[in-house]
């Protein structure tokens, strides 16, 4: 089940996937989440974009929240959709549950008119950027560094037309 996350509901959940499912921040920012970074999810975004229009998403296997998804608005451009967080824990990849969440995220991307699907992925990342371009992401061109928490990341953006 795929369902929209409220952050006075589900706070507590959101936290404990972070704490079942370190890899990714371990990756991406060199250090475990801790509730601050839970409590981000309800309100981070991309530049320009209103959190108030977004979508936070869950998964859930049975009653566990599995999946995380953050799909804004307006950015890199009017009227685009970006998705800025998709993971899965551990326990749910390599299942087909990540194209399933995939799926339902395009979906609202379309509902809501968007032309185009963006996001990052990290270089040291390799098993992402894979399972965007099966998917039908591609280059941009645009690439960059960022700093991550602890770890300095190249990022680069790539699209999905829609």
């Amino acid at each position: 089940m795929i369902r929209a996350l409220d952050p006075a509901l589900d706070l507590d959940r959101v936290h404990a996937f972070y704490r079942d499912a370190p890899d990714y921040w371990e990756l991406a920012e060199g250090r475990v989440p801790g509730l601050h970074k839970a409590r981000d999810f309800f309100t981070d975004g991309p530049p320009g974009c209103d959190p108030a229009n977004s979508h936070r998403l869950g998964y859930f296997l049975d009653d566990r929240l599995s999946g995380l998804a953050e799909l804004s608005f307006g950015f890199p451009a009017q009227g685009d959709a970006y998705l800025g967080l998709m993971m899965l824990g551990p326990w749910a990849r390599s299942a087909g549950y990540g194209q399933v969440f995939l799926a339902h995220i395009v979906d609202l991307a379309q509902k809501a008119g968007s032309p185009y699907l963006f996001l990052a992925v990290m270089d040291s990342n390799p098993r992402g950027a894979a399972f965007w371009a099966r998917h039908g992401f591609l280059p941009t061109g645009h690439s960059g560094q960022m700093q991550v928490g602890d770890k300095t990341q190249v990022l680069h953006r790539l699209v999905k037309p829609l």
